[in-house]
């Protein structure tokens, strides 16, 4: 499979399309599309109804909310500029556009991914920063945000532009229908660029995660001594929703930085087809998860959206209904947790546990 990748990037060097692929079967293909085509859907569903809320909705437009727009913003962004090729791609059994949109589409699929996990893991620290550090969520001071929301580009930028200039490269990954960097090459130079990346992209941002989010639980179960008749409830609650958001990320990323780093490594005769393809298709379903957990399934965006639905407009009633639908049917825990209030302390902890 990873001779299959050496080969199709020769061929791109050479000429603008790749070879039809003996690496996948014809129902492999079309299962990738179905995937890809749904992941496709949603996500563009998902995320343009986040952006109708922000632009319908003032009353959600906090600066610490605008770190939420920022990742609805780059999750559309791979919806649009990445996997309408990753899926046509597995239409047609070839890459479709070319060496220059191979690099193009493994430069902006790593962008914008990396932005969304960076603004994440900011997120979970500006929730530890509220509670813990009892820092004043000023909801008319937006130069934080838009300090944490400029970090995660120029961050992403920083370890996203390598490729283009030598350290590492961008190519055909896997079974050819899909671009990233080119993961098998065994040279210093590459591998040095994917451990980087592995810890500085992906473990980092997990540990600044399970690190915040930890010390929230910590501050609950405080001040569940003093008010014990609700604490117990409240910490069940915001420890589910802890442990999806965690594992929710881990599920989507975690595969592909692993399949990643036994292909830099490892045995490359481990990664299959199938093997590749699973952890490409989890990386780009984050798209999907990120605005249902986050935002969609959040109960202080519902809640002020559906008070300010009372004086409305259509458009706005609409909105409020598929909201409302979304909210109720989806099996996912929802928390004034993702959202701190004004206060100090104490109290701003009580309010983080508010359900």
């Amino acid at each position: 499979m990873m001779a299959h990748s050496a080969n199709i990037s020769t061929t791109l060097n050479a000429s603008d399309h790749a070879p039809n692929l003996a690496g996948l079967s014809q129902s492999g293909h079309t299962t990738v599309a179905v995937f890809l085509g749904i992941i496709l859907v949603l996500g563009c569903v998902n995320n343009l109804l986040v952006l109708l809320l922000f632009v319908c909705f003032k009353e959600i437009r906090t600066p610490l909310n605008m770190i939420l727009l920022n990742i609805s913003l780059s999750d559309l962004s791979v919806c649009v500029f990445g996997t309408p090729f990753s899926f046509a791609a597995s239409i047609y059994r070839r890459w479709l556009i070319g060496h220059k949109g191979c690099k193009w589409y493994g430069f902006a699929n790593s962008l914008f991914g990396i932005v969304s996990l960076i603004s994440l893991s900011l997120l979970s620290y500006e929730r530890y920063a509220t509670v813990l550090k009892s820092t004043k969520a000023d909801s008319t001071n937006y130069k934080k945000a838009w300090v944490y929301i400029a970090f995660s580009w120029f961050y992403s930028l920083v370890w996203t532009l390598p490729p283009l200039f030598g350290w590492s490269k961008y190519g055909p990954e896997g079974y050819g229908t899909t671009c990233s960097v080119i993961w098998h090459l065994r040279s210093p130079n590459n591998a040095s660029y994917i451990i980087c990346l592995f810890l500085f992209c992906l473990i980092l941002p997990v540990l600044l995660m399970a690190y915040c989010y930890g010390r929230i639980i910590q501050a609950i179960r405080g001040v569940g001594k003093i008010n014990q008749m609700t604490a117990q409830t409240r910490e069940h609650r915001i420890l589910l929703m802890v442990i999806s958001m965690v594992t929710f990320y881990l599920l989507c990323w975690l595969p592909y930085g692993t399949v990643a780093l036994i292909g830099t490594f490892g045995n490359a005769d481990l990664i299959t087809p199938t093997c590749s393809v699973i952890p490409s298709i989890l990386a780009k379903s984050s798209t999907v998860i990120n605005p249902v957990i986050y935002v969609i399934m959040n109960k202080q965006i519902y809640k002020e959206c559906k008070h300010r639905n009372q004086v409305t407009q259509p458009k706005q009633s609409l909105l409020m209904f598929i909201l409302h639908m979304s909210f109720h049917l989806l099996p996912i825990p929802s928390h004034t947790l993702l959202f701190p209030s004004h206060s100090k302390s104490n109290k701003s902890i009580e309010i983080y546990c508010k359900c």
